[in-house]
């Protein structure tokens, strides 16, 4: 179905009052402006430590949200119609990302991994513009293959290939959080699309199997994956991290011991203002604050499965299946960033959405968020009921 939005001229478009969904952007907003002072407080003394400024990550935090605020608007303005329409070169970029950074001289090395870009003033983790990009195309796939999708293997198949490339681009960085996320991702929309639970069935132990092999042939990632288990087990080396992060939350207890107040961001606990902010904010503000944190976060998620569903029924497709991806990414990695604070899962390197350090993050986070934002638009434009004698909607 053509939405009356989309065969309005691109400056009509543009000049149509902008319908907001004020609860949704009220709770990125207090997401991120918490976020950013959490930031401040768990990277306080590493910065000054670094640097000798004690504010250096969260100025560089505050750029790249200034940054992700401005893609965001940028996206608010932009037809849905042409984001489903450039999907193959969306496409193309996410993986031309995911290769270019393997090259040795153009990927920047950390710790061991390869995943990030130099571009400009900051790092560029390619893993997150890449997962946007595929996710975009996915969403126009499944509208373009509905029925293939339904009713046989190849139309489940052929998406499948795409993301195996993707999860072994991630795989070779390393990145397995990554890759775990948008595998996830990519399977709950093709399920909400209607794809045969056999099929899926097929994949799930061939995913299973060549997830198996992986860990044994690697004993570093298997360390990885089974200590959390028993982080005591070697508490000076793959157990540190995690030990630090449940001290620092037993700490915290109900109230919490205050803001600025942490004793394990002080170089006890490794990645305090990143993977492990959460950490700091239950030793910080206690369980109250974090059961208010995650009470936040699943608003956020079922204000965006919320409006996929708006979607779904005005029969915009493209726009519920990119609804339900991205909720379904940014809820299952805030989802797993807490799982390894609490020690429920594997340590994986994975932010917690607009509350971590993470430039590339963050900004990726906010355009996803401004295309929310205009799906809520798009559907509101078009729900109004039409003046048949001006040919106007009623104001």
């Amino acid at each position: 179905m053509t939405s009356r939005a989309a065969t309005m001229p691109f400056p009509a478009r543009l000049k149509t009052e902008l319908k907001l969904d004020y609860v949704l952007l009220t709770i990125a907003l207090a997401l991120l402006l918490g976020g950013l002072v959490i930031l401040a407080s768990a990277s306080i003394s590493v910065s000054d430590n670094a640097t000798g400024n004690p504010f250096f990550y969260l100025q560089r935090q505050l750029v790249a949200a200034a940054i992700g605020t401005a893609a965001a608007g940028f996206c608010l303005f932009v037809p849905l119609q042409v984001w489903r329409s450039l999907g193959p070169l969306l496409l193309l970029l996410g993986l031309a990302l995911l290769v270019v950074v393997l090259i040795p001289g153009f990927g920047h090395e950390v710790n061991g991994a390869r995943r990030w870009l130099r571009v400009g003033i900051m790092n560029l983790q390619v893993s997150e513009p890449a997962r946007l990009c595929i996710i975009m195309y996915l969403a126009g796939y499944l509208v373009r293959r509905s029925k293939t999708v339904r009713e046989a293997f190849v139309g489940f198949l052929r998406p499948m290939l795409v993301l195996t490339l993707a999860g072994l681009l991630l795989l070779a960085e390393p990145d397995f959080g990554g890759a775990i996320v948008l595998l996830a991702t990519a399977l709950v929309m093709l399920f909400v699309a209607g794809a045969r639970i056999r099929d899926f069935i097929v994949f799930f132990f061939a995913a299973v199997a060549a997830m198996t092999a992986l860990a044994v042939m690697s004993p570093y990632r298997l360390k990885r994956l089974t200590g959390f288990m028993d982080p005591w087990s070697d508490p000076f080396d793959s157990g540190f991290q995690l030990i630090q992060s449940l001290i620092a939350i037993g700490r915290g207890e109900w109230f919490g011991v205050g803001l600025g107040n942490s004793v394990q961001k002080l170089f006890y606990l490794p990645e305090a203002h990143t993977d492990f902010v959460f950490a700091v904010f239950a030793e910080e503000f206690g369980l109250l604050g974090s059961l208010l944190l995650i009470t936040l976060f699943l608003a956020f998620l079922w204000r965006i499965l919320r409006l996929g569903i708006r979607a779904h029924d005005a029969e915009r497709h493209f726009e519920a299946y990119l609804a339900i991806g991205l909720g379904t990414w940014l809820g299952l990695q805030a989802f797993i960033n807490v799982g390894v604070n609490m020690g429920l899962l594997p340590t994986k390197g994975l932010t917690l959405p607009l509350i971590s350090y993470g430039r590339s993050s963050l900004i990726v986070t906010m355009i996803s968020i401004g295309l929310l934002l205009r799906i809520h638009h798009e559907l509101t434009v078009d729900a109004r009921p039409v003046n048949r004698k001006r040919g106007r909607r009623k104001s």
